[in-house]
């Protein structure tokens, strides 16, 4: 197992776990997962395992597992089937070492120009995340959790060079993770995951 994908799977929970605090919709974190007993915003799950000896109860017994529940099955070892779930996606987690700082993108601190949707202003509050943009349309998410920062809701025309940048500018020596289809430049593949959805 790669040394940070621990790490990259708690730090995309933290994650998960501010945005639906921020929509006022806090979850729990167990020994072996993350679960939410409230149906999270959209494109968000509502568990997530945080151990490979996570099982199928650990991350079904403290969600709502009716119609529209999702669950990313970080290490790609869980068969939800019989659960009645079916296979949404599959992604890889990405790790990159520190960069060095360069492009200065623009750190979002005025609410009104969020964008609309998942993103509230809890968010710009929570020093533990960074929501950046540039005037190109780049835009992604950072945040900080142990020794690594993650980088999620990544949008735009060739955006990974600003936000290498950009986080090692604002946090110098700590390594990036995240999961994308494939690992972008300078990034290495670290482990499968699975995003499971009921229908």
């Amino acid at each position: 197992m790669h040394p940070r994908l621990l790490e990259a799977v708690r730090n995309n929970a933290v994650w998960c776990e501010a945005v639906c605090v921020s929509h006022g919709l806090p979850g729990r974190f167990g020994e072996r997962a993350w679960t939410n007993p409230a149906r999270t915003p959209m494109h968000y799950p509502d568990a997530i395992s945080l151990t490979p000896d996570a099982t199928v109860t650990d991350v079904l017994d403290g969600i709502d597992t009716g119609s529209g529940a999702s669950v990313k099955d970080s290490f790609a070892t869980l068969d939800l089937s019989a659960a009645g779930f079916t296979v949404l996606f599959e992604a890889r987690w990405i790790h990159r070492r520190a960069g060095t700082p360069g492009e200065e993108w623009q750190v979002v601190t005025d609410p009104r120009i969020l964008p609309e949707g998942v993103f509230r202003p809890d968010l710009i509050a929570d020093d533990t995340i960074t929501l950046l943009r540039d005037t190109s349309g780049n835009s992604a998410a950072l945040n900080t959790s142990d020794s690594v920062v993650g980088v999620s809701n990544v949008s735009g025309d060739d955006p990974w060079p600003g936000i290498v940048a950009m986080a090692a500018r604002l946090h110098p020596g700590r390594d990036l993770v995240g999961y994308e289809d494939e690992a972008p430049e300078g990034f290495t593949a670290i482990g499968p995951l699975r995003v499971w959805l009921k229908d």
